[in-house]
């Protein structure tokens, strides 16, 4: 079903088809069996099969359909103005946005005393909320022990048993004799109801029930004792009680109506065709949603595969490398700078040790003496003794020589004179 969306004023919105929805929802559930009396009009017949109908009087009307197979099993004809009784359920027709009702059951108005005591027991009961859809309970999905309330010798048995052979073999069957028609055959039914509570291992569930007949062959399973039974019962109760168009208060007052014992058959056991189906679709949706993923996370590879990082991944490479090669140029270039100019200052210190170097002081003629061996510049002539060994550096040389006379400065000046 839709869920309202909220619009620019934050109002919830619904859509015509979700409103139709609930409409439908509500009055389905409200009125899932109801009886109605009234006048019909504008019967007609079309070659489908099926009847529609208006049911009027003085107030107000209600357009009617009879489905064909519950038409093909009506005793007399249809003709307007004549005044019946009519069960059935109230249903929502979406393409007009009308309702109307699907009729299950059509009398003639006038059946008598047991018509309306049947009326009167059903709105006494209801009243007292035997009938609230919020009191039913679930039935097992997977039920192994399975009740059956009804007579054991009647074709009801067979047909339920058979139909559970066929489905599923898993479920155990206990019959709770009891007679389904004739006078005492509630009170009968009633005390099964009970000792199938009491039964240990307890059921799972409960079905109760036979096959079609007229209202008096059925009239024990509208009994007020059989419907408080049910009620009351601590295991979920399945009615199936007659044919299709047969609906008694044991059908409203139970957790589950099946419209014939065959069809409770089907309705309490899974079948393996079906569980094999919903294995399969299980298999089948897992399977898509692993390929979804799979081709989700190929696009998002794919994607990936197309951004640049990836598609020219040397790109960004060659960049930084082209940039580390501007980088190492630059540094060249500052080595190169830095080095001229430690040079012109290693010139420019060169030059100035040069001028206080004593090798320039040789450059004018002038020489350096040390004494051998010890190496100490001879700086006074008393410092030498005869035969003592001499180192003397010229500018362009050295030379080694042997002092064989000592004088001492007056012979010199002498001499120089």
């Amino acid at each position: 079903m839709d869920s309202p969306h909220m619009d620019s004023s934050d109002r919830p919105v619904m859509s015509v088809a979700a409103l139709t929805a609930r409409i439908k929802a509500a009055l389905e559930m409200e009125f899932s069996s109801v009886w109605v009396e009234g006048e019909l009009s504008d019967v007609s017949r079309p070659r489908s099969g099926h009847v529609y109908l208006t049911l009027k009087d003085g107030d107000a009307q209600i357009r009617g359909v009879i489905w064909r197979s519950t038409a093909a099993r009506l005793r007399f004809d249809l003709q307007d103005g004549m005044q019946v009784v009519c069960c059935g359920n109230v249903d929502v027709y979406p393409p007009r946005g009308s309702y109307q009702l699907i009729i299950r059951k059509l009398e003639p108005q006038g059946l008598g005393a047991l018509q309306l005591a049947l009326r009167q027991l059903q709105q006494r009961l209801a009243a007292e909320g035997l009938f609230a859809a919020e009191r039913k309970r679930a039935l097992p999905r997977f039920p192994n022990r399975i009740g059956f309330v009804t007579s054991p010798t009647g074709a009801a048995v067979r047909d339920f048993v058979e139909v559970l052979r066929g489905r599923w073999q898993g479920a155990t069957v206990t019959i709770i004799p009891s007679r389904v028609q004739g006078a005492g055959a509630a009170a009968e039914i009633a005390d099964a109801i009970g000792r199938a509570n009491q039964l240990r291992p307890a059921l799972d569930v409960l079905v109760v029930g036979r096959g079609g007949g007229s209202l008096e062959d059925l009239w024990c399973f509208n009994e007020e004792a059989v419907v408080r039974a049910i009620h009351g019962s601590q295991v979920p109760v399945v009615s199936a009680v007659g044919h299709e168009i047969d609906v008694t208060l044991s059908d409203l007052v139970a957790d589950a109506r099946a419209l014939t014992p065959t069809d409770a058959g089907q309705m309490l056991v899974p079948s393996r065709e079906e569980l094999s189906a919903v294995l399969n679709n299980y298999r089948h949706r897992l399977t898509n949603g692993l390929q979804a993923r799979a081709m989700t996370a190929r696009a998002r590879l794919t994607t990936a595969a197309s951004s640049p990082a990836l598609r020219k991944p040397f790109d960004r490479i060659h960049d930084r490398s082209r940039a580390l090669d501007e980088l190492e140029l630059r540094m060249a270039r500052a080595v190169r700078q830095q080095h001229t100019s430690a040079s012109r200052q290693l010139a420019s210190i060169a030059n100035q040790l040069e001028s206080l170097s004593p090798l320039g002081v040789l450059g004018r003629g002038y020489s350096l003496t040390t004494h051998i061996p010890s190496g100490h510049l001879v700086r006074s002539a008393t410092t030498l003794g005869i035969g003592d060994e001499l180192h003397t550096r010229f500018e362009d040389g050295t030379a080694v020589s042997r002092v064989e006379r000592i004088d001492d400065g007056s012979a010199a000046e002498t001499a120089s004179e």
